[in-house]
């Protein structure tokens, strides 16, 4: 995993109010992780609505109140594109985090009393991915395998990089950001548009009106 893909990740939670941390500063090469060595970031909600439901298997930017804590593995590997069922298969190291040992070994780092009332034990375990195939029966299987093996949730890189470019301000230097620099010069340059823009432009598009047809003749 690139710097890239997990700047992109913290930003998104941090910009919807997660505190987060980051598991490890080095990458682990030519061996097995070990338990705390399987996730990227944990992340924590100070406005969890603790009497709220759980939330969606697809997270988006409103389903995120809903999560207390949670550990996200980061899979940036955009050349993939989808997350297939043949993918998942074939890289068992996918989900190497929902292990009981490496769920246990991240609660060290946003640990809550279980017995104090209105705390929430449990964890969210989140995998960011490219994305899952939108074709049927492919979505549906991989779906279904990624709930059997304990994922609570998937986020997408296009999910994310849309709702981080929609909050950007052009006007604002975002110097302790390298992510949100970058994207914000791509952005003031036109290189960049919030999807807003792209839907009021669709509505705002004047229809071209049918010409009439040529009246017959005798």
């Amino acid at each position: 995993m690139s710097a890239i893909d997990e700047g992109i990740v913290r930003e998104y939670f941090e910009q919807n109010g997660f505190l987060v941390r980051q598991a490890r500063k080095y990458q682990v090469q030519a061996r097995r992780k070990t338990s705390d060595e399987e996730v990227d970031l944990v992340v924590y909600n100070p406005a969890f609505q603790r009497a709220g439901r759980k939330p969606d298997f697809f997270l988006f930017s409103t389903e995120l109140p809903y999560i207390d804590r949670a550990i996200v593995v980061v899979k940036g590997w955009h050349t993939t594109a989808h997350f297939t069922p043949a993918t998942l298969k074939s890289s068992p190291e996918i989900f190497s985090f929902l292990e009981e040992t490496v769920v246990k070994d991240a609660t060290r780092f946003f640990p809550v009393d279980p017995e104090e009332p209105g705390n929430h034990p449990d964890i969210t375990k989140i995998l960011v991915l490219p994305g899952l195939p939108t074709a049927e029966p492919f979505r549906t299987q991989s779906v279904q395998m990624l709930k059997e093996r304990g994922v609570d949730g998937i986020i997408s890189f296009r999910t994310m990089l849309l709702d981080i470019i929609e909050r950007i301000e052009t006007n604002r230097n975002y110097r302790k950001s390298d992510t949100l620099q970058l994207l914000r010069i791509l952005k003031i340059y036109d290189l960049l548009k919030a999807p807003q823009l792209d839907l009021l432009s669709e509505r705002t598009a004047p229809r071209r009106r049918a010409r009439p047809a040529p009246e017959a003749t005798a």
